[in-house]
C-alpha cells in the first residue's frame, strides 16, 4: 500500500526513473510524447486510447480546450532517465488516475516504438506530500534547476559555478516548465502555475531571480522532498 494518501487541494512531489536507471527518453519525439501525455491524460474522462499509432506525429502545440482536470500540473521537468512533477490533486483519486494513465500510456508507446517488452520504470512512482508553501516554492526551483546536471554534474553538492552558462542552457532546454515560468511560451497549456505566480510580482523577472539565488545550502530546505536522495 502507498504510504502517501492523496488529498484534494494538496500538493505532491511525484517522481520516477527508468528501471536500472536506464534512459526513458531517447529522442526529442519521446519528450514531446510524454508532455503530450501530461496534457492528454489529465482529464476525468476515460482515455480513448493510450497511444496514437507510432507513425502518426504528435504535435507540441496543444489545443487549449476546456477539460475537467484530474490534477493541476504546477511544474515538471523531464531528464534522460527520470522525471519530476509537482501535482495538485483536484478530484478524489485524481493523482492515482492520472499517473496510471500516464504510466501505462507512455510505456505502451515506448515499448511499441522500440520493439521491447517489460517494465520501463523503476517500480511505482514515488510521491511525497508538500506540506507548506515555502517547500512548494523551493521545490519548484530545485525541479527547474534539475537539467543543470547535464552541464554541471556536481551542482547539488558544490553549487553552480557559472550562472551565465547555466542560464543560457536552461533557456534552451525545452523539456521542463521553466520557460513558461519566465515568459517564453513553450507548453503553457500543460501547466497551472497560479499558486507560484501569487508569490512573485513579476513571475518572468522575479522567479528567474529566485532561481538564480540558489545556494548549496538550499538543498537543506527541501531534503525530505528530494526523492532520489
Amino acid at each position: 500500500m502507498r504510504k502517501t494518501k492523496f488529498a484534494n487541494k494538496h500538493f505532491y512531489h511525484v517522481y520516477n526513473r527508468g528501471v536500472e536507471k536506464r534512459d526513458i527518453f531517447l529522442s526529442e519525439k519521446n519528450y514531446v510524447r510524454f508532455i503530450h501525455d501530461l496534457y492528454e491524460f489529465n482529464s476525468v474522462d476515460p482515455a480513448q486510447k493510450f497511444t496514437a499509432k507510432i507513425g502518426v506525429p504528435i504535435s507540441d502545440n496543444f489545443e487549449n480546450k476546456e477539460i475537467n482536470r484530474l490534477v493541476n500540473i504546477v511544474c515538471f521537468c523531464l531528464m534522460p532517465n527520470h522525471f519530476h512533477l509537482i501535482l495538485e490533486q483536484l478530484n478524489d483519486g485524481g493523482i492515482t488516475q492520472f499517473m496510471q494513465k500516464l504510466g501505462i500510456g507512455y510505456v505502451y508507446y515506448f515499448n511499441l516504438k522500440y520493439e521491447r517488452v517489460g517494465p520501463l520504470f523503476q517500480g511505482r512512482y514515488k510521491a511525497i506530500h508538500i506540506d507548506n508553501e515555502n517547500y512548494l516554492l523551493h521545490l519548484s526551483r530545485y525541479i527547474h534547476l534539475n537539467p543543470v546536471e547535464l552541464v554541471e554534474s556536481k551542482w547539488k553538492e558544490q553549487g553552480i559555478t557559472n550562472w551565465e552558462n547555466v542560464n543560457e542552457f536552461l533557456e534552451q532546454y525545452r523539456w521542463s516548465s521553466y520557460l513558461d515560468y519566465i515568459g517564453k511560451k513553450n507548453f503553457p497549456s500543460v501547466i497551472h502555475n497560479d499558486i507560484i505566480r501569487y508569490y512573485f510580482g513579476s513571475l518572468e523577472e522575479d522567479y528567474k531571480g529566485f532561481v538564480n539565488n540558489w545556494l548549496t545550502q538550499s538543498m537543506n530546505r527541501i531534503e525530505k522532498l528530494v526523492l532520489e536522495k
